[in-house]
């Protein structure tokens, strides 16, 4: 598409959602955990009352491609930004509900939200998500989970907007198709809410728990600026483990470095390149493998790059 194509899909959007929803180059990067990366060609943000199916209609007359941020914390987008359009749940769509062991929630919540308002409610399993700074939408997107539990224990439903063919379903556990760090979900799929099923328990017992994790969390894994674990685990072992054998902590190329804390934590320094994290995940991969014969495959999102070693390897 070109420049003027562009601008005429923004304006399209903006007729849908008005004109301070729509911007053109908004940053992505910036938006992320790792504060690194591009900008989307066009950036939109739905307020709770947008006409989803009317946004849809519009992209899907263009045909373009659908990047969803949320909180941006698995997320590494080039630095030559996304030929699509980004989108962004505004305000509103953070809202929680609990009705007896039942947690409803907007797509935009935070998992650590909804696991201390989970707890507090005397609801037990949903502890694991205070450690997780994505929203809702995103871990029923990728499945997230951590410390033996995951989104696919407890999820019940989630209401998912179709960018390309228009409508909103109710898909149950099946259809979402859960599987490690994965969905069934496409990239023009949105979600709008879930519901999880949960156990009761005593307040003070998940409440111990999310203290636990939070104490483990800042013992064992760095700060700065990244986005969790890169690669996913190997079947009956630890991404941080084969990276840590393979002699990779502390490894740099240009501004991305292998935390030398955690080796499946890669940190971008202040102001740094993501592309130079992308090319840091590439050399990690084929030291690993030359090592190990391991063939890792990123739980990072990527979005805007060439494929990298590991395309078609395992994942």
């Amino acid at each position: 598409m070109t420049s003027a194509d562009w601008d005429r899909l923004a304006r399209d959007l903006a007729k849908v959602l008005g004109e301070d929803a729509v911007r053109r180059e908004r940053p992505i990067g910036a938006e992320t955990t790792y504060r690194v990366g591009g900008a989307a060609r066009v950036g939109a943000t739905l307020a709770v009352d947008a006409d989803v199916a009317a946004v849809g209609e519009v992209v899907a007359a263009q045909g373009t491609d659908v990047l969803v941020v949320g909180k941006g914390s698995n997320l590494l987008v080039a630095d030559a930004g996304f030929n699509g359009v980004a989108l962004w749940l505004g305000a509103g769509h953070d809202w929680v509900e609990i009705d007896g062991a039942k947690v409803t929630s907007g797509a935009a919540a935070g998992l650590p939200v909804l696991a201390r308002q989970s707890a507090a409610a005397g609801l037990t399993g949903f502890e694991w998500a205070v450690g997780v700074p994505g929203s809702l939408g995103g871990a029923v997107r990728m499945n997230a989970g951590g410390h033996g539990s995951d989104m696919a224990a407890a999820l019940i439903c989630a209401e998912v907007a179709d960018l390309r063919g228009g409508g909103t379903e109710r898909w149950g556990r099946d259809r979402l198709g859960l599987g490690y760090r994965r969905s069934a979900l496409a990239d023009h799929q949105l979600v709008l809410r879930a519901e999880v099923g949960l156990a009761t328990a005593d307040p003070s017992a998940p409440q111990a728990l999310i203290a636990e994790i939070v104490t483990w969390r800042r013992e064992n894994q760095p700060g700065g600026q990244n986005a969790g674990s890169v690669f996913a685990n190997p079947e009956g072992d630890s991404a941080g483990r084969v990276i840590d054998a393979a002699g990779l902590k502390g490894l740099r190329v240009g501004t991305a470095s292998v935390s030398d804390k955690h080796a499946n934590f890669f940190i971008a320094d202040r102001g740094g390149s993501a592309d130079d994290l992308h090319a840091l995940m590439a050399e990690v991969f084929v030291r690993v493998e030359s090592e190990s014969d391991f063939a890792l495959w990123p739980e990072t999102r990527l979005v805007g790059f060439e494929a990298g070693p590991w395309t078609g390897r395992a994942g």
